[in-house]
């Protein structure tokens, strides 16, 4: 046999034919080859054996035949020659062996039955087809009968025979009434397999006159119907009835009811019967019981199991049906019948015959001269069929001799065949109940190689896959084959190889070194021929970015990435499929070159999703699943059960999760009665769980929704359920938050939050409003109150206490005693003030104030604490008065001290203190005076440097805004600033506090200098200001001068140039202006970008080494300053060149404070709110004046 490759579906059959010399009857050859090589004839298409055609239309039998020369045609009928030229109705069709009977023109289908057999026959021998009956069909008509009523008793069985007419092929077998509605069956009325109608037993509704049997003939596509059988069912009540009314004076009709009777089978008949079926059909065994109740039907096969999988049941269970049976089938099969009052059964006996079939099928042969060979006819049937041989559609014991052929049973043997030899061998394998008939020639050629492969094919490969290379061929004696690589390559051997028998190379593994031309070379005795074809081995299509599992929420958008790589001369296409199946005709489905994207993705969109990429050679796909989550749907079919008084049972069905487990049910109610429309949350269970027990209130109307719960959300509520009234009791609760407080001296309010409309748990809400003076013995006073939440008990002490109890009540009774409160009446204002005030002064700006606490007796009210009213008077430097700002600081509670914070340093002030209950505020004590000390002075006002010269310059000054005490003195100190922005030896200056400006000289000409300018008084030096100068290079040329500027961080520059008026210096100051106007742009340009002038950015690295940070001391407020100090710097040192003078300013004010006014301290005196004194920092890097810098800066630094 040939070795089980692959190889060109196109190929396959001509291979087997020419290479393997064995044919089928339905391969075709080659079709070149068909014209030249001889053949004998082959039977392609015949008629059936049983052939029953309709007596209406042309009769066709079928004889097709194939062969070389195309073979001629002849019938035989009944076993003799039929001559077809002496009928005029019968024809036969051109170059076929097909007759046509025609009946249609006068002829009777009835006079050409009988047994047909084809012969087609050329050169090479003759092939016969099988004996092929024909009969026309058959519809007779019912025969004439009379048919009686069918009388009855209710509960008996009853038989409707139909005795169809015979008609060839047997009809089938249906019962309808005159409307043509098919009649009901059931396990009680069945039709059986013969068409009678079996009634197990006959109830009352089966009184009908229309039982209509018809018996349809495919064949001749008609109906015949049965006479109607009527059919009356009567009961022994309607007998009695009848009886009695013609026979009064008998007890005839004491007949019994209907009972009830044990199965009996109608049919088969018996307790035996047998069955014989042909191997291959389809076994059919029944049984019809009757009795009442209607029996019901079981089988079994006795020793053994019914067939798996062939094992049907019909009719109710009334048929056994077993398909394709076998000799295995064979053996006894049992039904029984059985009701509640017995049973019955019956025995079946199959046996299981077989028509022959075929176990070696003689196939054709093809050999060379000489050569040898077999026909093999094996066939098997129950019984053994006889197998005998024809030749030429001779038996072969009377057929001509063949030395070369021996028979031997059920195989032919050939040896040393000559051309002569060609014949076509019928095998007739039969028994009683059937025969096969197969035609096989024997063809004997002598032909030199033929190669029928195409020249220079191409075959194209992917790498690491399979080649084959086809080389298909033909000759006698069968050539050998050889194939070789290259033009003028070496023959192909070795295990990297496989050469198959019908030519082919295959190359297992193919390599890109496998391309090339490779020769097939073909020969036998009679000649040699070759033939080229061409191998290309392309690189493998590959996905190398799959698409990946998405989950993704319902409306959102998704993307699946298909990135592929393939050889560049395979041109690649890329499908999109979901569910294995083309994606949907749908906008919403986006296919790009790399990826495929959906949009506003829903449910349908589940599922999954290949890339498939095909090139002609190879085809690689990927596939990923998408999942659609969304919130879940819905519970439904919500139901209550067990309800009790304060419990009931909810249950309901989940609703789709939508690929998202739902982690929980909450579970909400309505309460119809006292807030329709309004929807509470009750309690929430998890997700797995579909019913909950229910804590219910009395007299509330419930409805119940669910809504369930997953990742993504929540889903919309459930249907509500049905409504649940439960029935009314005493209040359970008494209301909450019960409290009295009088809003007037002499009234008590009492207040409390009302019940919610549920929790009254019944009709008629109301409340038992009860009070009475505290630690007075006297009795309660009680009101009963409408459903409201407040009560106003008037004519009370001030402020006295109360206890205090609210009770809910109902139409059937109270709640339980509720539990008591203590309330207060109505405060009033205190009546006296804090005593024997003491304050003591911390430093400048922190003061801490002592008083005694006023008796609680006087406070009337709640004590809520004390409230500090303080003041400045004035400013002990100035001596002089401005309008007065009082300052509150309130403490809660009883505490009898407190800080006094923001303080101006150096002043007059007074205070006074009053207790604070809730009514307001009581007395102030007697105004109390108390003075600051002395504290460091704010920067001076402003500093001026004027007059340049060569050698000096003028600074003048302002007093500071706030001395904070008696000026001693001004520091001032300066540095020079040389052109490689260092800075020289610091020089300090003490100044007298009278003085207001100050001549420098013996300074260096045109040199910038850097000043550092504070006031002094007793306690200190005060913030410091700064500036710079520059002298001027000679007189008549310019000086700088760097106004000072005001705050913190901000830096502003002014610049003075004075041009000399000297005829002979006019030009060259026009020069130097014009290069100063070419500096300032350039200047500007860079400041607008964030830029520094050199110096700056040489100030800038340094900080001031003589600046200090202010502390504060622990668990007190430090010294109050708005500012910090700026010093000079040191030789060496840097400092912003902020050109600012810094200044402070005073607020009598608490704002800066965490509390501002209403500041409030803790028990020990300190201060709550976070003390938040600004402080003005010197500006950070970058932080320079807007301004353009001076000429005359730019001058210098362009000298």
């Amino acid at each position: 046999m040939m070795k089980k490759k692959s190889i060109s579906a196109s190929k396959a059959s001509l291979v087997f034919f020419l290479c393997q010399m064995i044919s089928a009857l339905d391969v075709p050859l080659d079709s070149k080859l068909l014209e030249e090589l001889l053949q004998p004839p082959t039977i392609t298409q015949q008629s059936p054996k049983d052939y029953i055609v309709d007596p209406r239309e042309n009769i066709v039998i079928q004889c097709e035949a194939k062969g070389k020369p195309p073979p001629s045609f002849s019938w035989t009928r009944n076993g003799t020659h039929f001559d077809i030229d002496k009928d005029a109705q019968v024809t036969m069709k051109p170059n076929s062996g097909t007759l046509v009977i025609n009946i249609m023109n006068g002829g009777k289908a009835e006079a050409y039955e009988g047994v047909y057999q084809c012969t087609a026959r050329n050169e090479r021998g003759a092939a016969i087809s099988n004996n092929i009956v024909i009969r026309p069909s058959r519809s007779p008509l019912w025969t004439k009968e009379r048919l009686e009523p069918n009388h009855v008793r209710e509960g008996d069985s009853l038989v409707l025979h139909c005795r169809p007419p015979v008609g060839l092929p047997p009809p089938i077998i249906f019962w309808m009434d005159n409307a043509f509605q098919r009649l009901p069956q059931s396990e009680r009325v069945s039709q059986g397999l013969n068409g009678d109608l079996y009634f197990s037993n006959v109830q009352p509704e089966d009184t009908r006159e229309d039982y209509i049997c018809y018996a349809r003939f495919n064949h001749t596509q008609t109906i015949q119907q049965k006479q109607p059988i009527s059919v009356k069912v009567f009961s022994m009540d309607s007998l009695n009835d009848t009886i009695a009314a013609n026979l009064s004076d008998t007890d005839i009709y004491g007949a019994k009811p209907v009972t009830e009777r044990q199965p009996v089978l109608l049919t088969p008949t018996g307790s035996t019967s047998t069955k014989v079926e042909l191997r291959g059909n389809v076994l059919l065994l029944e049984c019809i019981a009757a009795g009442l109740p209607t029996p019901v039907i079981r089988w079994i096969k006795e020793g053994g199991e019914l067939p798996a999988n062939r094992t049907f049941f019909e009719n109710f269970k009334k048929t056994l049906k077993i398909i394709d049976v076998s000799e295995a089938d064979s053996g006894n099969y049992k039904c029984i019948a059985r009701n509640i009052l017995g049973s019955a059964h019956h025995v079946i006996s199959v046996t299981v015959k077989a028509a022959p079939y075929w176990i070696t099928a003689p196939r054709n042969l093809v050999l060379s001269p000489g050569e040898d060979g077999t026909l093999i006819c094996r066939a098997n049937g129950n019984p053994k069929p006889d197998i005998s041989w024809l030749a030429n559609g001779v038996p072969i014991a009377i057929a001509p001799e063949d030395p070369s052929r021996k028979v031997d049973g059920d195989t032919i043997i050939f040896s040393h065949v000559q051309e002569r030899s060609s014949a076509v061998y019928q095998c007739n394998a039969s028994n009683e109940y059937g025969y096969l008939l197969a035609n096989a020639f024997v063809n004997v050629l002598a032909e030199p190689p033929r190669i029928l492969t195409t020249a220079n094919k191409l075959y194209q490969v992917i790498a690491d896959s399979p080649a084959l290379l086809d080389c298909a061929y033909f000759g006698s004696p069968k050539p050998e084959i050889e194939w070789f690589k290259g033009v003028k390559g070496s023959i192909l051997r070795g295990n990297e190889y496989i050469f198959h028998d019908n030519g082919t190379l295959e190359i297992p593994v193919a390599q890109k070194d496998s391309t090339g031309t490779y020769t097939c070379v073909a020969r036998n005795e009679l000649g040699k021929i070759q033939n080229e074809v061409h191998l290309e081995v392309k690189d493998p299509t590959m996905i190398i970015k799959q698409p990946e599992y998405k989950v993704i929420q319902r409306y959102g958008q998704v993307s699946f990435e298909c990135i592929i790589k393939h050889d560049s001369t395979l041109l690649p296409t890329v499908i999109w499929l979901k569910d294995n199946d083309a994606l949907p005709d749908d906008e919403r489905f986006l296919v790009g070159k790399d990826n495929l994207t959906i949009m506003n993705v829903t449910d349908k969109d589940d599922g999954t999703y290949t890339c498939i990429v095909n090139t002609t050679l190879d085809s690689v796909s990927a596939s990923a699943v998408l999942t659609v989550v969304a919130r879940p749907n819905p519970p439904f079919d919500l139901e209550l059960t067990g309800q009790l008084e304060r419990s009931v049972e909810l249950s309901w069905i989940p609703g789709d999760e939508n690929n998202s487990p739902i982690t929980n049910f909450v579970i909400e109610y309505e309460d119809g009665l006292h807030e329709p429309g309004v929807w509470h949350y009750q309690t929430e269970v998890p997700g797995t769980q579909t019913t909950v027990q229910l804590k219910l209130s009395p007299y509330v109307n419930y409805s119940f929704r669910v809504i369930a719960v997953n990742e993504i959300g929540r889903s919309q509520p459930s249907e509500p359920s049905e409504q649940y009234l439960t029935k009314s009791a005493n209040p359970d609760e008494n209301p909450s938050n019960v409290q009295g407080i009088g809003s007037e001296p002499d009234n008590l309010v009492i207040t409390w939050e009302s019940l919610k409309g549920f929790q009254s748990n019944g009709p008629g809400l109301q409340y038992k409003v009860s009070w009475r003076q505290k630690d007075v013995d006297d009795e309660w006073t009680s009101v009963i109150v409408a459903n409201v939440s407040k009560y106003i008990v008037s004519g009370t002490p001030t402020f006295v206490p109360y206890e205090i109890k609210v009770q809910a009540l109902n139409d059937l009774g109270y709640a339980p005693e509720p539990s008591e409160v203590i309330g207060h009446s109505g405060e009033d204002l205190p009546m006296v003030a804090p005593g024997n005030v003491q304050v003591h002064v911390i430093n400048s700006t922190l003061a801490k104030v002592h008083w005694d606490p006023v008796p609680l007796k006087t406070v009337r009210g709640h004590l809520q604490g004390y409230k500090v009213y303080y003041w400045k008077v004035q400013s002990l430097s100035r001596r002089s008065r401005r309008h007065v700002e009082k300052k509150i600081l309130t403490f809660k509670g009883n505490k009898t001290f407190g800080m006094l914070p923001g303080l101006e340093p150096y002043s007059s002030y007074k205070l006074n203190v009053r207790v604070v209950n809730g009514k307001g505020e009581g007395p102030a004590s007697p105004d109390k005076v108390f003075k600051t000390p002395e504290g460091v002075p704010s920067s001076p006002s402003f500093l001026k440097i004027t007059n340049p010269t060569l050698d000096s310059l003028t600074l003048e000054w302002g007093s500071p805004t706030h001395p904070n005490g008696v000026l001693i003195s001004y520091i001032l100190k300066f540095q020079p600033i040389n052109n490689t922005h260092e800075l020289g030896p610091l020089v300090e200056i003490r100044i007298p506090a009278n003085e207001s400006s100050l001549i420098l000289k013996n300074l260096n000409y045109s040199t910038r200098y850097k000043f550092y300018f504070n006031a002094q008084t007793s306690v200190g030096s005060g913030s410091q200001i700064t500036e710079e100068a520059v002298t001027i290079m000679d007189e008549g040329k310019m000086a700088g001068i760097l106004r000072p500027a005001v705050g913190a961080g901000t830096a502003m520059a002014s610049r003075q140039v004075d041009i000399a008026t000297q005829g002979w210096f006019i030009g060259l100051m026009c020069a130097v202006a014009l290069l100063i106007l070419i500096l300032l742009i350039v200047c500007f340009i860079r400041r607008n970008k964030g830029g520094k002038y050199p110096v700056k950015e040489k100030e800038d690295a340094h900080a001031d080494p003589e600046i200090q940070p202010m502390k504060e001391d622990d668990g007190t407020f430090g010294e109050y300053s708005d500012a910090e100090d700026h010093k000079p710097l040191k030789k060496g040192s840097r400092t912003p060149s902020d050109r600012t003078v810094k200044k402070e300013d005073s607020d009598d004010s608490l704002v800066d404070y965490g509390e501002g006014v209403n500041g409030q301290f803790n028990e020990d005196g300190s201060f709550i709110g976070q003390y938040s004194g600004k402080k003005e920092k010197e500006p950070a890097e970058g932080n320079e004046s807007s301004e353009a810098p001076s000429p005359v800066n730019a001058m210098n630094s362009f000298v």
